[in-house]
């Protein structure tokens, strides 16, 4: 049997169990689109299915925009950061401005690509708090989740939100000018040094690992499904017109016909091939039957659980938690989609 490329991969283990039992931290820069004007808020109201006209300033939500059919084209955060201004932090700048262009009806809006204007460093972990609360010029210990504040280090401004992608409890990411970027680099590499942290380096870890173990998803892993079916429909605010609200009205009515669950392979040696890796993989039948029931989305390594974990996207009601399929005649279990 083929050997687990990831299980045995030394560095990737080292960086992800940092972030679980001390501190890790990286730059994690996404792409910033923002948002300003009298109509901002209904702007945005307008292209994402969560509540943003209510969101305070100084709060974060996590919402999703969708297209005509219901289908969800991107996952993001917004933050509010004044009364007309608002970041919505995305892995896909470009795609949103083509898409605000075409349904950008009168609003009186502006939006512009603000990515190159901040360089952001993800320091997560359980002891994050406690470094943070060492460099910064105002505490963070009454930050709540998805919330952000302006700050300083060192004497250098940054803006500080609670919040990550990695499922811990403590999470912040620290924003910065490019200018001083380096700076502020180089106070967190050694802090989170003394506090027996690491730079998390490999991209496998932040963006595939860590967060699956946590049940986040990568925007691959939404491709061609609704909220519905992926367990996002309870951000979703009704009370309000947005662009796929007609189709997923239809969706809420009928019932989804798929949805998304977790899977671990009891099998720790499988071999993780790149074709699961955030699409598409291998379908997956029922003992005995030649029809297709779903398809794995997701298979990652948990350093965590020390097994093979993932998503699978299958009909309806076909599985539960604790049923058994194969894989390539590999066994696994349907499970939570989540494992911390």
């Amino acid at each position: 049997m083929y050997k687990n490329i990831y299980k045995n991969d030394g560095m990737k283990r080292e960086e992800h169990m940092a972030v679980r039992t001390t501190v890790g931290w990286y730059l994690w820069t996404h792409q910033l689109v923002e948002v300003c004007g009298k109509d901002a808020a209904a702007f945005l109201d307008h292209f994402f299915t969560g509540n943003i006209s209510s969101l305070a300033v100084g709060r974060d939500r996590y919402t999703t925009m969708l297209n005509e059919q219901g289908e969800i084209i991107d996952d993001v955060v917004i933050f509010r950061m004044d009364e007309d201004r608002y970041w919505v932090s995305t892995l896909f700048a470009s795609k949103m401005d083509d898409w605000f262009y075409a349904h950008q009806d009168s609003f009186d809006a502006d939006w512009s690509d603000i990515t190159e204007d901040w360089h952001m460093f993800a320091v997560q972990g359980p002891k994050s708090k406690d470094i943070l609360n060492r460099l910064v010029s105002s505490s963070v210990d009454d930050m709540k989740f998805f919330s952000h504040k302006d700050s300083e280090i060192n004497g250098i401004p940054v803006m500080l939100n609670r919040g990550g992608y990695t499922g811990e409890k403590f999470g912040y990411e620290v924003y910065a000018s490019p200018e001083q970027a380096d700076d502020v680099e180089d106070i967190l590499r050694k802090a989170c040094a003394d506090a027996d942290g690491r730079q998390v380096t490999e991209f496998q870890v932040m963006a595939w690992t860590l967060p699956t173990e946590a049940g986040f998803y990568y925007m691959k892993d939404l491709a061609h499904t609704n909220p519905f079916e992926v367990g996002l429909d309870n951000g979703i605010f009704w009370e309000k017109d947005f662009v796929g609200k007609t189709a997923l009205l239809k969706i809420k009515e009928t019932g989804p016909s798929r949805e998304m669950l977790g899977f671990e392979c009891l099998e720790d040696d499988y071999l993780i091939k790149s074709k699961h890796l955030g699409g598409a993989g291998e379908a997956i039948y029922l003992d005995g039957y030649d029809e297709e029931v779903g398809r794995i989305v997701k298979l990652v390594y948990s350093y965590v659980k020390d097994a093979n974990i993932g998503y699978l996207m299958a009909q309806k009601n076909v599985f539960h938690i604790g049923d058994h399929f194969k894989v390539h005649g590999h066994e696994c279990v349907i499970t939570e989609r989540k494992w911390l």
